[in-house]
């Protein structure tokens, strides 16, 4: 027989158990609405910037024979049956797929290493400039994050725990992955390294006696045999056109830094892209896993980390590398500095409450980034090439000449006029020069460029010469 007492006590602990159940809960939804009005905000309101206006093409006219086709495929079935696929609408899936980005990454790190790790990882990826800055950059960025961000994680859990729905998730995902950028792929040779360097001589013989495993490792050889087959040409096709045009892209870049310190450069862009806190604080939460009960797990993190970053440093010692290619290894970091957050609120400080190191440290490493993001929402990473062209459609002659080191976009913004890539290289500005000087016309040749991040603002009532430059044709 049961006492009021107790039953007092039993309706108790049951009110204060659905109220640890629905804490996480509420977090993560005030998590989710933090991270859409981030994504959300001002997204439509900037121009093209010059990768953008790659995915403007391709998505108007989709290849299932392109590399990285998913992305293209639902900017032109799915965006474009119902928005024009202008700067909102080709970032529209971008941002819809950051904000899925959170749940996802809460669901996979929770099974990983519980809750609160979950939390404070997610806490980090919400408030991120980088990841912020792919959800609002029309390409397939923030697609490959999210994928990326569930099924080298899921196959990882389907192997270690004999999970079927795991694995199939994990393929699933895999294969999109793959589809939204080749680049995914990489992960799947950090699984690999992990799977080497876990297994011992005795754990194969083990292994191998049973026939499901064998029966994986037919598919696995399959698999990578399909990767080779797909895939390396691609790299090879990526090589060979940097060759035959090296320095054609469309950003008017400097000289490429010597062998070791053009890497060097490489890796610590990422790591500020990342921030510094969290990058330090990522690896001390993975080397905290040696003290930890889940050696598997720091083995996991560490070689899903190593592989693709490697691979990609010693690709460009070959070509150029965008550092784009290393975003399918942030979950990682994110993830690792979640961890080491939760090692510190479980230190019994003797400063009280024992909340308040650890949730010093905590905003410390989240609002690292807070001065990238304030700056990226005046003008979202993007010069102002759509004012530029509105300006000099007013000014344009016939006959005169346009340069610009983004001339797809600044062809966009002006359709009826040739635009001429600036380059490095100026042969071809001076030959335009004289050209005109032989055909007496006095025409002009205006240059747009990106002014320095340092030039005070100012509206296009006028040419500014930091930004667009004019002049008659006469001998440099």
């Amino acid at each position: 027989m049961i006492s009021d007492g107790d039953a007092g006590t039993g309706v108790s602990l049951t009110t204060r158990g659905r109220r640890e159940e629905l804490g996480p809960s509420v977090l993560l939804a005030g998590l989710i609405v933090l991270a859409l009005a981030l994504r959300f905000w001002r997204l439509g309101e900037w121009n093209f910037q010059a990768t953008e206006i790659f995915t403007l093409r391709d998505s108007l006219n989709p290849r299932f024979t392109n590399p990285r086709p998913l992305g293209y495929l639902l900017n032109y079935y799915v965006v474009g049956s119902f928005l024009p696929l202008d700067e909102f609408g080709l970032r529209l899936l971008p941002a819809v797929f950051g904000v899925l980005a959170v749940p996802a990454f809460y669901l996979v790190s929770r099974r990983l290493v519980g809750t609160r790790v979950a939390l404070l990882s997610v806490l980090l990826l919400v408030v991120s400039p980088l990841h912020v800055m792919y959800s609002q950059l029309a390409r397939y960025w923030s697609l490959v994050f999210l994928l990326s961000a569930i099924y080298p994680y899921a196959i990882y859990l389907g192997i270690r725990e004999r999970n079927r729905r795991a694995l199939a998730l994990g393929v699933v995902t895999g294969v999109l992955a793959v589809l939204a950028h080749p680049v995914s792929v990489l992960l799947l040779g950090g699984l690999g390294l992990f799977l080497v360097a876990g297994l011992r001589r005795e754990h194969l013989a083990q292994l191998w006696s049973q026939k499901a495993v064998r029966w994986t490792m037919v598919l696995a050889i399959v698999l990578a045999t399909a990767i080779v087959v797909r895939f390396i040409p691609i790299l090879g096709e990526w090589i060979s056109e940097h060759d035959q045009r090296p320095g054609y892209g469309q950003f008017l870049l400097r000289p490429t830094p010597a062998p070791g310190t053009k890497q060097i450069f490489y890796l610590l862009a990422y790591f500020e892209s990342l921030t510094v806190p969290v990058v330090l604080s990522a690896i001390a939460g993975i080397y905290s896993l040696r003290q930890g009960r889940d050696r598997s797990l720091l083995l996991f993190l560490t070689s899903l980390a190593v592989f693709p970053i490697g691979f990609l440093t010693l690709v460009s010692l070959r070509t150029a590398v965008s550092q784009y290619y290393l975003l399918p290894s942030a979950p990682i970091f994110f993830l690792g500095a979640g961890i080491f957050l939760d090692r510190l609120f479980e230190i019994n400080w003797q400063l009280r409450p024992r909340w308040l190191v650890p949730a010093v440290v905590t905003a410390i490493v989240a609002t690292a980034g807070a001065p990238t993001l304030i700056s990226d929402y005046r003008d979202g990473r993007r010069y102002d090439f759509r004012g530029g062209a509105r300006w000099l459609k007013a000014h344009l002659a016939p006959g005169d000449l346009v340069y610009s080191d983004q001339p797809m976009v600044t062809a966009h913004y002006l359709p009826a006029t040739q635009v001429h890539h600036l380059r490095q290289d100026l042969a071809p500005l001076v030959q335009s020069v004289g050209e005109l000087q032989e055909d007496g016309r006095g025409g002009r040749i205006w240059i747009i460029a990106p002014a320095p991040s340092h030039a005070p603002t100012r509206s296009w009532t006028r040419p500014s010469s930091a930004s667009l430059a004019t002049g008659r044709a006469r001998a440099p």
